[in-house]
């Protein structure tokens, strides 16, 4: 069965500002510009797939780069506390100005390395287009909360990505509690999935 949903909140204004951004910046390709709502926005909004987001929970997003997905998250959640994080300054900076810009009063951005944010624990921690899932989850493993989830943005082809995982995940009782696979709104078949990750406590599994 395909997995869909959808989205709620207006992304026009936006679109509109990052384009901006994007023409002094580049935080995506230009070839990708004309897709920025299908591969970026939507992909990024694919995290409502996993049914886990609620008020008042709060949501790391590792690498945010040009903001995805944590400005989308924090726009289609206003009730919802996100963090972005990324070592590159002109990229936090590029995100910092939409966040004044669109106002959300929900989002907070840190130009730092994770590995040195050790002070909070957090519901939801994503990534996007960072690193392989080996690397980026002895990132966020110790980030999470016990009852909380770290969902890790794929293309398709993620096996071997979760084969060369395991041993961290072995390393911080961890385990994947699902895939979710989903296809961006394009006239191609452009599959993805949704890695997701939790410790040992949860009572489902599939590896």
């Amino acid at each position: 069965m395909e997995n869909k949903f959808t989205v709620e909140k207006d992304f026009s204004a936006y679109m509109e500002f990052f384009l901006k951004q994007n023409s002094k910046l580049n935080l995506i390709s230009k070839n990708d510009e004309k897709y920025l709502y299908e591969k970026h926005i939507y992909d990024s909004l694919a995290i409502k797939l996993t049914n886990r987001i609620q008020d008042g929970i709060s949501i790391l997003d590792i690498g945010c780069g040009g903001g995805f997905p944590c400005v989308p998250i924090a726009i289609e959640y206003p009730n919802v506390n996100v963090v972005g994080i990324d070592s590159i300054r002109k990229k936090i900076n590029a995100v910092q100005e939409i966040k004044i810009a669109l106002n959300l009063n929900n989002l907070v951005l840190i130009c730092d390395r994770v590995e040195n944010l050790r002070e909070q624990k957090f519901d939801i921690i994503t990534s996007r287009a960072v690193a392989d899932l080996s690397k980026i989850s002895e990132y966020a493993l110790p980030l999470l909360k016990k009852d909380g989830v770290f969902v890790a943005y794929k293309s398709k082809k993620v096996d071997a990505e979760i084969d060369c995982a395991k041993a961290v995940m072995k390393k911080y009782n961890a385990k994947i509690i699902n895939i979710i696979e989903y296809t961006l709104p394009l006239e191609e078949i452009y599959q993805r999935n949704l890695v997701i990750i939790g410790f040992k406590f949860w009572n489902v599994t599939i590896l």
